[in-house]
């Protein structure tokens, strides 16, 4: 192996910085004369996975235990030239094939609020973001080379979604009102372009109102949220203040089957900021529609609800813009007693 002289690594480490402080000027050029293209929010995603709540979101099932995975597939460019950040790295054209599964116990409690159920959930999700980027300008990894290219795809646990929530129902409306806290869990690694876990705390409040006409078959749901993030600590980078919406129009060809369409919006209400914020603050924005089928059937007695849905992003501003794809199961565990109209059949949703 050859040893270098200590005249040839001081000046091997002064090139290495020359370069590196001339690849930043140009991301920073960059940055300032395509700033309306630039990202927004850190990794370019919030913490809410938008699309997770579709059709029947409003309707919370009676009190009992339940059990929810949703298995989740997001596919979206990040090109163009412009400048991504996430885990103190910062790239361009970022190319994100994400695959996780959402696990969610459910407890809705025999207590109410208002005449409401009270219920309890905790998401835990888990998977791969593969993501590659087609330059790294950036990196807090000492050994990475500046301006190459990189891929990054790691299995992990993701952060913790601990949500309460409060359902009512009157005649064919059923509502409801959520508190989700995000927890991180630990396994975000700076410097890292594939992370499940965004290492953000986050505070997310949503409404949820359906409407469900159980003789003619008719469902439409609308679910608006905002969410308020806390600074990530490992990298000082804060994001803004992010709206988002979601909707669903359906149609029950019988009891088992129904089909229909789904959308969401998206915008970032506030920039970002924070010490570690490299490329300014920008908002970001997305719009997208698609189509759903849901089907139930009986595993012994057990009723089990299945959905699946399609996204199509579009009218994307400092965001990935691709397609996102949910299959989402449900089951009763356990549901308690209670005296019901005559008739009445119990709900499995997304809560």
């Amino acid at each position: 192996m050859r040893r270098f002289s200590n005249v040839e690594y001081t000046e091997g480490v002064a090139m290495r910085r020359a370069w590196r402080i001339f690849y930043l000027a140009i991301a920073c050029a960059a940055g300032l004369v395509a700033a309306p293209d630039a990202q927004a929010a850190e990794y370019a995603q919030g913490i809410y996975v938008l699309g997770n709540r579709g059709p029947l979101a409003g309707v919370t099932p009676p009190p009992g235990f339940y059990f929810e995975s949703e298995t989740y597939y997001y596919s979206g460019n990040f090109g163009g030239n412009r400048l991504f950040q996430g885990g103190g790295v910062v790239a361009a054209n970022i190319k994100n094939d994400t695959s996780a599964n959402f696990v969610t116990p459910i407890w809705v409690t025999p207590f109410e609020i208002l005449g409401g159920n009270l219920g309890f959930s905790i998401t835990i999700p888990f998977g791969t973001p593969n993501v590659s980027a087609g330059a790294v300008l950036a990196s807090p990894r000492i050994d990475r080379i500046i301006a190459g290219r990189e891929r990054d795809a790691n299995f992990t646990v993701g952060d913790i979604y601990l949500a309460s929530f409060v359902g009512w129902h009157s005649g064919n409306f059923h509502w409801s009102g959520t508190l989700l806290g995000v927890v991180p869990s630990g396994s975000f690694e700076n410097g890292q372009l594939s992370n499940i876990a965004l290492n953000r705390p986050a505070i997310d409040l949503s409404a949820a109102l359906t409407y469900l006409d159980p003789l003619l078959g008719y469902e439409l749901s609308v679910v608006p949220g905002i969410t308020f993030n806390w600074i990530n600590p490992a990298t000082q980078y804060l994001t803004g203040t992010e709206f988002h919406l979601e909707w669903s129009a359906s149609k029950y060809l019988n009891k088992e089957l129904s089909v229909g369409l789904v959308g969401y919006y998206y915008n970032q209400l506030t920039g970002d900021s924070g010490s570690g914020d490299r490329i300014g603050s920008f908002k970001g924005r997305v719009t997208s529609l698609g189509a759903q089928i849901g089907y139930t059937f009986k595993l012994g007695e057990i009723p089990v609800s299945t959905n699946v849905r399609f996204f199509r992003e579009f009218d994307v501003k400092n965001r990935f813009a691709g397609t996102a794809t949910y299959l989402t199961i449900s089951a009763p565990l356990w549901v308690a007693p209670a005296q019901q109209p005559a008739g009445h059949k119990p709900l499995v949703t997304k809560l």
